[in-house]
Protein backbone atom coordinates (compact mmCIF):
# COMPACT_ATOMS: atom_id res chain seq x y z
CA UNK A 1 0.00 0.00 0.00
CA UNK A 2 2.95 2.19 0.79
CA UNK A 3 4.18 1.23 -2.19
CA UNK A 4 0.95 2.43 -4.11
CA UNK A 5 1.15 5.85 -2.17
CA UNK A 6 4.43 6.77 -3.44
CA UNK A 7 3.71 5.80 -6.90
CA UNK A 8 0.61 8.40 -6.69
CA UNK A 9 3.13 11.35 -5.41
CA UNK A 10 1.05 11.27 -1.45
CA UNK A 11 2.83 10.64 1.85
CA UNK A 12 2.61 6.85 3.20
CA UNK A 13 1.92 8.12 7.01
CA UNK A 14 -1.10 10.09 6.16
CA UNK A 15 -1.78 10.82 2.12
CA UNK A 16 -1.27 14.39 2.33
CA UNK A 17 0.21 15.76 -1.14
CA UNK A 18 4.16 16.40 -0.65
CA UNK A 19 5.19 20.33 -0.19
CA UNK A 20 7.34 20.13 -3.39
CA UNK A 21 4.30 19.05 -5.43
CA UNK A 22 1.60 21.47 -4.05
CA UNK A 23 4.30 24.11 -4.25
CA UNK A 24 3.63 23.06 -8.20
CA UNK A 25 0.38 22.74 -8.87
CA UNK A 26 -1.39 25.88 -10.20
CA UNK A 27 -3.80 28.04 -7.74
CA UNK A 28 -7.86 27.38 -8.44
CA UNK A 29 -8.99 31.11 -10.47
CA UNK A 30 -11.63 32.16 -8.41
CA UNK A 31 -13.05 35.63 -6.69
CA UNK A 32 -11.84 36.37 -2.91
CA UNK A 33 -13.78 38.18 -0.89
CA UNK A 34 -11.75 40.40 1.25
CA UNK A 35 -8.94 42.05 -1.70
CA UNK A 36 -11.95 42.78 -4.04
CA UNK A 37 -14.29 44.21 -1.52
CA UNK A 38 -11.42 46.63 -0.38
CA UNK A 39 -11.71 47.38 -4.44
CA UNK A 40 -14.82 48.22 -4.68
CA UNK A 41 -14.80 50.23 -1.56
CA UNK A 42 -12.01 52.39 -3.11
CA UNK A 43 -14.59 52.68 -6.10
CA UNK A 44 -17.45 53.64 -3.98
CA UNK A 45 -15.18 56.64 -2.63
CA UNK A 46 -14.31 57.47 -6.02
CA UNK A 47 -18.46 57.87 -7.12
CA UNK A 48 -19.34 59.22 -3.74
CA UNK A 49 -16.74 62.06 -4.86
CA UNK A 50 -18.69 62.34 -7.72
CA UNK A 51 -21.78 62.98 -6.23
CA UNK A 52 -20.66 65.46 -3.94
CA UNK A 53 -18.99 67.57 -6.53
CA UNK A 54 -22.49 67.59 -8.72
CA UNK A 55 -23.73 68.70 -5.06
CA UNK A 56 -21.10 71.59 -5.03
CA UNK A 57 -19.44 69.45 -1.26
CA UNK A 58 -16.04 70.14 -2.97
CA UNK A 59 -14.65 69.28 0.79
CA UNK A 60 -15.81 66.20 1.00
CA UNK A 61 -15.35 65.09 -2.75
CA UNK A 62 -11.99 65.84 -1.88
CA UNK A 63 -11.66 63.50 1.06
CA UNK A 64 -13.31 60.91 -1.06
CA UNK A 65 -10.46 60.65 -3.64
CA UNK A 66 -8.29 60.33 -0.65
CA UNK A 67 -9.62 57.33 0.73
CA UNK A 68 -10.09 55.87 -2.53
CA UNK A 69 -6.20 56.18 -2.48
CA UNK A 70 -5.61 54.44 0.76
CA UNK A 71 -7.99 51.93 -0.25
CA UNK A 72 -6.79 51.15 -3.17
CA UNK A 73 -2.82 50.90 -1.73
CA UNK A 74 -4.40 47.68 0.31
CA UNK A 75 -6.64 45.80 -1.85
CA UNK A 76 -3.35 44.78 -3.95
CA UNK A 77 -1.26 44.30 -0.53
CA UNK A 78 -3.98 42.45 1.22
CA UNK A 79 -4.17 39.93 -1.79
CA UNK A 80 -0.53 39.72 -1.73
CA UNK A 81 -0.32 38.99 2.24
CA UNK A 82 -3.47 36.43 2.22
CA UNK A 83 -2.18 34.74 -1.32
CA UNK A 84 -5.50 35.62 -2.56
CA UNK A 85 -4.01 37.44 -6.35
CA UNK A 86 -5.90 36.65 -9.21
CA UNK A 87 -6.77 37.66 -12.52
CA UNK A 88 -10.07 38.89 -12.30
CA UNK A 89 -8.83 41.36 -9.33
CA UNK A 90 -6.40 42.57 -11.45
CA UNK A 91 -8.47 43.80 -14.13
CA UNK A 92 -11.41 44.65 -11.43
CA UNK A 93 -8.57 47.37 -9.84
CA UNK A 94 -7.64 48.78 -13.07
CA UNK A 95 -11.28 49.49 -13.89
CA UNK A 96 -12.11 50.71 -10.30
CA UNK A 97 -8.71 52.95 -10.72
CA UNK A 98 -9.86 54.67 -13.88
CA UNK A 99 -13.05 55.50 -11.92
CA UNK A 100 -11.43 56.89 -8.68
CA UNK A 101 -8.30 58.37 -9.96
CA UNK A 102 -9.36 58.99 -13.88
CA UNK A 103 -12.73 59.76 -14.39
CA UNK A 104 -13.75 61.75 -11.10
CA UNK A 105 -10.78 63.56 -10.54
CA UNK A 106 -11.52 64.79 -13.94
CA UNK A 107 -14.79 65.98 -13.58
CA UNK A 108 -14.47 66.93 -10.16
CA UNK A 109 -11.79 69.96 -11.19
CA UNK A 110 -13.99 70.56 -14.28
CA UNK A 111 -17.13 71.21 -12.37
CA UNK A 112 -15.29 73.04 -9.58
CA UNK A 113 -12.70 75.05 -11.68
CA UNK A 114 -12.46 74.24 -15.58
CA UNK A 115 -16.19 74.71 -16.92
CA UNK A 116 -15.76 78.87 -17.03
CA UNK A 117 -12.89 78.65 -18.91
CA UNK A 118 -15.17 76.94 -22.13
CA UNK A 119 -13.40 74.70 -24.58
CA UNK A 120 -9.99 75.02 -22.64
CA UNK A 121 -11.32 73.67 -19.64
CA UNK A 122 -13.32 70.04 -20.88
CA UNK A 123 -10.29 69.91 -23.03
CA UNK A 124 -7.42 69.79 -19.63
CA UNK A 125 -10.03 68.01 -17.94
CA UNK A 126 -10.46 65.34 -20.93
CA UNK A 127 -6.13 64.92 -21.62
CA UNK A 128 -6.27 64.22 -17.49
CA UNK A 129 -8.84 61.87 -18.07
CA UNK A 130 -7.10 60.13 -21.51
CA UNK A 131 -4.11 60.21 -19.81
CA UNK A 132 -5.45 57.99 -16.64
CA UNK A 133 -6.92 55.44 -19.25
CA UNK A 134 -3.55 55.56 -20.88
CA UNK A 135 -1.08 55.18 -18.61
CA UNK A 136 -2.97 52.30 -16.76
CA UNK A 137 -2.92 50.22 -19.92
CA UNK A 138 0.74 50.69 -19.96
CA UNK A 139 1.14 49.78 -16.59
CA UNK A 140 -1.06 46.59 -16.90
CA UNK A 141 1.28 45.16 -20.66
CA UNK A 142 4.14 46.28 -18.62
CA UNK A 143 4.13 44.55 -15.59
CA UNK A 144 6.72 41.76 -16.38
CA UNK A 145 9.14 44.19 -17.90
CA UNK A 146 9.37 47.80 -15.82
CA UNK A 147 12.05 47.61 -12.71
CA UNK A 148 9.86 47.06 -9.39
CA UNK A 149 11.15 49.80 -7.17
CA UNK A 150 9.87 52.72 -9.86
CA UNK A 151 6.77 53.64 -11.57
CA UNK A 152 6.62 54.16 -15.00
CA UNK A 153 5.29 57.90 -15.19
CA UNK A 154 3.50 59.28 -12.60
CA UNK A 155 0.88 56.89 -10.83
CA UNK A 156 -2.83 57.81 -11.15
CA UNK A 157 -3.57 57.71 -7.42
CA UNK A 158 -0.69 60.24 -7.04
CA UNK A 159 -1.66 62.49 -10.09
CA UNK A 160 -5.05 62.35 -8.55
CA UNK A 161 -3.87 63.29 -4.93
CA UNK A 162 -2.04 66.30 -6.54
CA UNK A 163 -5.11 67.69 -8.76
CA UNK A 164 -7.24 67.25 -5.59
CA UNK A 165 -5.16 68.08 -2.69
CA UNK A 166 -5.18 71.76 -4.72
CA UNK A 167 -9.03 71.98 -4.86
CA UNK A 168 -8.66 70.58 -1.36
CA UNK A 169 -6.73 73.59 -0.44
CA UNK A 170 -8.39 76.72 -2.11
CA UNK A 171 -11.61 75.19 -0.59
CA UNK A 172 -10.25 75.39 2.83
CA UNK A 173 -9.04 78.75 1.95
CA UNK A 174 -12.77 79.82 1.23
CA UNK A 175 -12.39 79.53 -2.52
CA UNK A 176 -15.74 77.42 -2.96
CA UNK A 177 -15.77 78.15 -6.78
CA UNK A 178 -12.89 78.38 -8.60
CA UNK A 179 -14.54 79.57 -11.56
CA UNK A 180 -15.33 83.14 -10.69
CA UNK A 181 -11.70 83.96 -9.72
CA UNK A 182 -9.55 83.48 -13.46
CA UNK A 183 -5.66 83.11 -12.30
CA UNK A 184 -7.65 80.45 -9.96
CA UNK A 185 -9.02 78.62 -12.92
CA UNK A 186 -6.13 78.52 -14.66
CA UNK A 187 -3.56 77.46 -12.29
CA UNK A 188 -6.21 74.79 -11.80
CA UNK A 189 -6.16 74.29 -15.47
CA UNK A 190 -2.76 73.73 -15.29
CA UNK A 191 -1.70 71.17 -12.54
CA UNK A 192 -4.69 69.42 -14.23
CA UNK A 193 -2.57 69.42 -17.64
CA UNK A 194 0.54 68.42 -15.32
CA UNK A 195 -0.91 65.63 -13.96
CA UNK A 196 -2.25 64.11 -16.76
CA UNK A 197 1.03 64.12 -19.15
CA UNK A 198 3.20 63.72 -16.27
CA UNK A 199 1.55 59.84 -15.57
CA UNK A 200 2.22 58.93 -19.74
CA UNK A 201 5.42 59.97 -19.49
CA UNK A 202 8.83 57.53 -19.22
CA UNK A 203 9.71 59.53 -16.37
CA UNK A 204 10.70 57.29 -12.96
CA UNK A 205 8.83 57.65 -10.07
CA UNK A 206 9.98 55.44 -6.52
CA UNK A 207 7.24 52.98 -6.06
CA UNK A 208 7.77 52.56 -2.47
CA UNK A 209 7.15 48.51 -2.89
CA UNK A 210 9.77 47.39 -0.72
CA UNK A 211 7.80 49.58 2.18
CA UNK A 212 6.01 48.57 4.51
CA UNK A 213 6.15 44.63 3.29
CA UNK A 214 6.68 41.39 5.50
CA UNK A 215 10.51 42.49 6.88
CA UNK A 216 10.10 43.56 10.08
CA UNK A 217 11.18 47.45 10.54
CA UNK A 218 13.22 49.13 13.66
CA UNK A 219 11.20 50.83 16.27
CA UNK A 220 12.73 54.06 14.99
CA UNK A 221 10.24 53.37 11.94
CA UNK A 222 7.05 53.13 13.75
CA UNK A 223 7.77 56.45 15.46
CA UNK A 224 8.58 58.17 12.77
CA UNK A 225 5.16 56.89 11.09
CA UNK A 226 3.56 57.99 13.97
CA UNK A 227 5.43 61.80 13.81
CA UNK A 228 4.19 61.89 10.04
CA UNK A 229 0.41 61.15 10.84
CA UNK A 230 0.91 64.11 13.89
CA UNK A 231 2.41 66.53 11.01
CA UNK A 232 -0.53 66.00 8.87
CA UNK A 233 -2.88 66.43 11.34
CA UNK A 234 -1.61 69.92 11.78
CA UNK A 235 -3.13 70.80 8.52
CA UNK A 236 -4.03 68.16 6.49
CA UNK A 237 -5.32 70.30 3.40
CA UNK A 238 -1.87 71.92 3.14
CA UNK A 239 0.64 69.00 4.32
CA UNK A 240 -1.22 66.35 1.62
CA UNK A 241 -1.08 68.49 -1.10
CA UNK A 242 2.54 69.63 -0.21
CA UNK A 243 3.65 65.77 -0.05
CA UNK A 244 2.07 65.13 -3.25
CA UNK A 245 3.31 67.91 -5.04
CA UNK A 246 6.55 67.17 -3.66
CA UNK A 247 6.35 63.03 -5.43
CA UNK A 248 4.85 64.73 -8.34
CA UNK A 249 8.12 66.85 -9.13
CA UNK A 250 10.44 63.88 -7.64
CA UNK A 251 10.07 62.02 -10.61
CA UNK A 252 11.45 64.80 -12.55
CA UNK A 253 14.57 65.38 -10.05
CA UNK A 254 15.56 61.69 -10.30
CA UNK A 255 15.42 62.07 -13.72
CA UNK A 256 17.85 64.42 -14.21
CA UNK A 257 19.83 63.30 -11.31
CA UNK A 258 20.49 59.65 -13.07
CA UNK A 259 21.49 61.58 -16.64
CA UNK A 260 24.12 63.79 -14.90
CA UNK A 261 25.11 60.24 -13.45
CA UNK A 262 24.94 58.71 -16.40
CA UNK A 263 22.54 56.33 -15.35
CA UNK A 264 19.96 54.86 -17.61
CA UNK A 265 16.41 56.83 -17.26
CA UNK A 266 14.38 53.89 -18.38
CA UNK A 267 12.21 51.30 -15.78
CA UNK A 268 11.84 49.17 -18.46
CA UNK A 269 14.23 46.09 -17.24
CA UNK A 270 14.05 43.55 -20.00
CA UNK A 271 13.07 44.32 -23.49
CA UNK A 272 9.55 41.93 -24.15
CA UNK A 273 9.53 39.25 -27.23
CA UNK A 274 5.96 40.39 -28.57
CA UNK A 275 7.19 41.63 -32.39
CA UNK A 276 4.17 44.41 -32.47
CA UNK A 277 5.96 45.77 -29.21
CA UNK A 278 9.66 46.27 -30.41
CA UNK A 279 10.95 49.70 -30.05
CA UNK A 280 8.12 50.72 -27.97
CA UNK A 281 10.05 50.82 -24.67
CA UNK A 282 13.45 52.31 -25.76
Amino acid sequence: MNDDLRAAGADPVDGAEPAEHAALRPRRKGIYMLPNAITLAALFAGFYSIVMAMGGRFEVACIGIFCAAVLDSLDGRVARMTNTQSAFGEQMDSLCDMVSFGLAPALIVLEWALRGLGKAGWIAAFVYCAAGALRLARFNTNIGVVDKRFFQGLPSPAAAALVIGFIFVMDDAGFENAADTPWLAWTAWGITLYAGLTMVTNVPFYSFKGVGGRRSVPFAAIVAVALGIAFVSIHPPIVLFAVFAAYGLSGYGMYVWRKMKGRPVSVIAISTDEPDEKGLHQ
